[in-house]
């Protein structure tokens, strides 16, 4: 056995505890242990194997204690025990070893290599610029040989050469600077390789959420960066700590991490782990009262799906895992697919207000039911798109209601039902038409302005349009709700309370708004000619409304029986199917002159 360029028996060991736990962190912050083959450190090993003109050669990087290969060129196992491999002796030397017959070295001649045929070594040390040595470029032949100086160098330099590729990856944005975790771009790279490493197989991949975007805007503006910093620190140390000696951390967001789940991990423990975490988590850190913290976990089969896809998908999982007990939730399609089709949905009807030919109003008539005569309509949005067809409006407009949108959606609808009574205005047909608005609409700080705008424009009388508004609405933001509510009726609108008996039916505050119209919900009339105890509720409710001085509006009328029950109660009027279903505006003027 020789050493270059000194010999093994007279090198000094370090036997110091502290060196080597400040050198394995050194290795393990790198994030290289257990990462998947890179084609940039392939090349080099296969330069080191045809300069050498050998079968073997590896890119060996020692941990405590095992010898695990980042590349490797003739060898099919992953790892070898430390104290059998002569890397191992490499990282405590920092010195180049050669091992001219390992059959012929007392210390080798049993090793694992040795026993494998393997009877040459050479390996140099890869140290980083602060002097810690993460392993050895090695290469290994099966017939014992020499070692000129010539190659002596050269395998120095093609360790400085893997040396220089893992700097570079750690220094050109490969590694959070907060964290000190390999961040996205090295995910996305480490996902195409394990592509060539383990294709077809597959892998569950784990996102840690540490907080929801709202919580962390919270707590950056009450206590700053350095807080939320702080909590990032925080929970990439307690990952460390769960996941070494095995396993990378990506720090793929400002509050996101993932690593893969270990191979073959029952899935049932995997989640009991991924829970304690999150309790000891929540309980370790000063943010457990105004943050939330989630896993959400995705198998895939490597080599069929893209890194942002995967990424996507527990994503996905873990915002769901955000209403369960143990805030951990697998991905679930059936659940991705809804949420999607709720996102292409409102990306869809984005486009529809710029194409408004795609959005159409319909009118359903409201009838008086003591004179069977039509009073007026409720102006209903309709959207048929060009790829998902007629959409319900049960379906998008909740989701609508939640988005900016919302705003230029009423505008819309505002704007086309008061052209429309401007145009039936001038055919000498004057009916009560209403309109929906939402509690965002009555938060907007021009909204009666732009309202009274569109009215004077077409020359409709206030009067002749209603808003209905719900109570949910309504009671989202009362007071500053209320004042927009009085200044519309001072202008002379009508105001009617959607969807009675579904939100708050806060009896104290019913009395103080500045509405007149009362709509019963379809839930409470649906059943009323076979349901005694909805009678009494709906009987209850017309009572205390004309107390009150409402007029009262049932929904969802749809048969006689039910409308017979009405009349009898004293309702005021109705709507439904059994008059009329929605119309366009030429159907809804042939079914008014139908009547008489």
């Amino acid at each position: 056995m020789t050493a270059l360029p000194l010999d093994r028996a007279t090198s000094e060991y370090t036997d110091n505890s502290t060196l080597e736990s400040q050198r394995l962190v050194a290795l393990r912050r790198l994030g290289l242990l257990d990462s998947a083959p890179a084609e940039a450190f392939d090349r080099i090993t296969r330069l080191a194997a045809q300069i050498f003109k050998l079968p073997i050669a590896a890119v060996s990087l020692t941990d405590s204690d095992r010898q695990w290969f980042k590349s490797r060129v003739g060898v099919t196992h992953q790892q070898i025990p430390r104290h059998l491999a002569p890397c191992s002796e490499v990282a405590d030397t920092s010195n180049v070893l050669v091992i001219r017959d390992l059959l012929a070295d007392d210390a080798f001649k049993h090793s694992h290599l040795a026993t494998t045929g393997v009877r040459f070594y050479a390996g140099a040390p890869l140290i980083t610029d602060d002097g810690f040595n993460l392993g050895a470029m090695c290469v290994l032949g099966h017939e014992p040989r020499d070692v000129t100086i010539e190659e002596s160098k050269a395998l120095s330099d093609l360790a400085a050469l893997v040396m220089s590729q893992i700097e570079l990856q750690h220094a050109l944005g490969r590694i959070d600077a907060i964290s000190g975790q390999p961040n996205r771009n090295q995910f996305r790279e480490d996902f195409e390789d394990l592509e060539k490493d383990r294709p077809g197989q597959f892998a569950d991949l784990v996102l840690l959420n540490i907080a929801r975007a709202e919580e962390i805007s919270s707590a950056t503006r009450v206590m700053g960066s350095q807080y939320v910093e702080a909590l990032v620190r925080g929970a990439a140390s307690m990952l460390r700590a769960m996941l070494q000696p095995e396993g990378t951390i990506y720090h793929i967001s400002d509050t996101q991490f993932v690593f893969f789940a270990p191979r073959d991990v029952d899935a049932a423990a995997y989640r009991s782990t991924l829970e304690s975490f999150l309790s000891d988590y929540e309980y370790g850190v000063d943010s457990r009262y105004v943050t939330t913290a989630t896993f959400g976990t995705t198998r895939f089969q490597i080599g069929l799906s893209d890194h942002g896809d995967v990424l996507r998908m527990a994503h996905s999982a873990s915002q769901d895992a955000i209403q369960l007990e143990g805030r951990v939730k697998a991905y679930s399609p059936m659940e991705d697919a809804a949420y999607r089709r709720r996102f292409q949905l409102l990306h869809q009807f984005g486009i529809a207000l710029e194409n408004t030919e795609r959005l159409h109003l319909v009118y359903q008539p409201r009838v008086n039911l003591a004179t069977q005569k039509c009073v007026g309509a409720e102006a209903l949005l309709r959207w048929t798109d060009p790829e998902l067809g007629a959409v319900s409006p049960a379906e998008f407009m909740p989701i609508v209601e939640c988005s900016a949108m919302i705003h230029a959606t009423t505008a819309w609808v505002i704007e086309n039902a008061v052209r429309q009574l401007a145009t039936w205005r001038k055919e000498g047909k004057h009916w009560q038409i209403a309109v929906n608005i939402s509690a965002s609409n009555l938060l907007e700080p021009l909204f009666a302005q732009h309202l009274f705008a569109v009215l004077k424009r077409y020359g409709v009388d206030p009067s002749e349009l209603e808003l209905e508004v719900t109570e949910s609405a309504i009671m989202t933001n009362p007071q500053d709700a209320n004042l927009v509510l009085e200044q519309l009726v001072a202008h002379g609108l009508k105001i009617a309370i959607d969807d009675f008996g579904t939100g708050y039916s806060s009896l104290a505050y019913l009395q103080k708004l500045p509405a007149k119209i009362l709509k019963i919900d379809r839930s409470f009339v649906k059943d009323l000619a076979i349901d005694e105890r909805q009678k009494s509720l709906v009987l209850a409710m017309l009572r205390l409304a004309h107390e009150l001085d409402y007029t009262v509006v049932a929904e969802g009328v749809e048969s006689a029986e039910i409308m017979a029950v009405l009349q009898q109660m004293g309702c005021d009027e109705a709507q439904g199917y059994l008059f009329s279903p929605p119309l366009m505006p030429a159907d809804f003027v042939a079914w008014q002159n139908s009547l008489g």
